[in-house]
């Protein structure tokens, strides 16, 4: 989930259309385990084929990925690599919460609850190898480049962003601003109608933008402290210290300046501190990537989702128009500057 400190960070809301012509690099594990999650039956068994292979992340590719270039946006899809070995606290935690839920979803199933089926069910998904690989090929098959990363997507992203290969970085965890993305664009694939955990209450989500230059001059800190103050909170590879949470953090953080003086004055005790600062400020990246959008190969599409994952041909068809229509509309657009 990475660290959350929505409560210190403003942000602004934006339309779809706020992007268009520009290249975003998405988190593709975060993105893709939205899909996961959200795309799903009335009861919260996932989209599935005929023999029964979980299809909701192809979905979520297909479908939301053609909205997006049909606004005009060129999204590039960056895929995790081997998480830093501080990470392996959480990743055990994550599989133990899915199990969990796992079964909290077959109770709820058993009892006819619906709807508390759904929100387990959400929480249960689980991304395995396979979908990884399928969803790399879909991609490749749709025109639309993705990325390797030796490490933490989003760090990978985020070094896309600073290098402005991209103009944002795509994501819903706040990680990729500690890791010096200059922008930070969240809720792009789930823009629409979402229905309040536990409630028949409907809300829209929009997208929204955070600019990190504009963030760290509004608290008056830089980048360095954000990363200090989000290790008092937790990130991923640290727990953070019971009971600070992002405004006692941030207070903290004015009253000392940095990490190494609030652990001395406070007597606070935090494992591996130097090595987490790195991870965000030093992260393991490479400048080895291409970015190329193509034309998409519509019959390779057709043939991956509907004569290997039994999509609706109508349906698939549909979000390529879209493909191909956008890419149109673009080059009218730069024919119609150069005159």
């Amino acid at each position: 989930m990475g660290v959350n400190i929505s409560d210190i960070i403003m942000a602004k809301e934006r339309r779809l259309e706020d992007f268009r012509s520009r290249k975003i690099a998405i988190d593709a594990y975060n993105t893709i385990y939205q899909f996961l999650s959200i795309i799903r039956q009335p009861d919260g068994t996932p989209l599935m084929d005929k023999r029964g292979r979980v299809t909701s992340h192809l979905s979520g590719i297909i479908y939301r990925t053609s909205s997006l270039l049909r606004e005009g946006m060129s999204p590039a899809f960056v895929f995790d690599g081997k998480p830093p070995d501080l990470k392996r606290r959480t990743i055990e935690s994550r599989t133990e919460t899915r199990e969990t839920a796992k079964k909290e979803w077959e109770e709820a199933l058993a009892e006819g609850d619906m709807e508390k089926a759904f929100s387990k069910a959400t929480r249960a998904s689980k991304l395995e190898k396979d979908m990884v690989t399928q969803s790399k090929e879909l991609l490749t098959k749709m025109g639309i480049p993705h990325v390797q990363a030796p490490g933490e997507g989003e760090a990978q992203a985020s070094h896309m962003s600073s290098r402005e290969d991209v103009w944002a970085t795509a994501s819903q965890d706040f990680d990729s601003l500690l890791f010096g993305s200059p922008r930070l664009i969240r809720n792009l694939t789930i823009t629409g109608k979402r229905k309040l955990p536990g409630k028949q209450v409907f809300v829209d989500v929009n997208p929204e933008e955070i600019e990190l230059k504009m963030a760290l001059s509004s608290l008056e800190i830089d980048r360095k402290q954000l990363v200090d103050l989000s290790i008092l909170i937790g990130t991923d590879y640290n727990p953070g210290i019971k009971g600070i949470g992002p405004k006692k953090a941030f207070s903290l953080i004015r009253k000392h300046g940095d990490l190494n003086t609030i652990m001395e004055k406070e007597g606070f005790e935090i494992e591996n501190a130097e090595e987490i600062k790195g991870i965000f400020l030093r992260p393991d990246v490479t400048d080895d990537y291409q970015l190329e959008w193509t034309d998409p190969d519509v019959e390779g599409v057709l043939d991956f989702l509907c004569g290997g994952f039994d999509f609706s041909e109508n349906r698939v068809r549909g979000a390529l128009n879209k493909m191909v229509d956008a890419k149109s509309a673009r080059q009218q657009q730069s024919l119609d500057e150069w005159f």
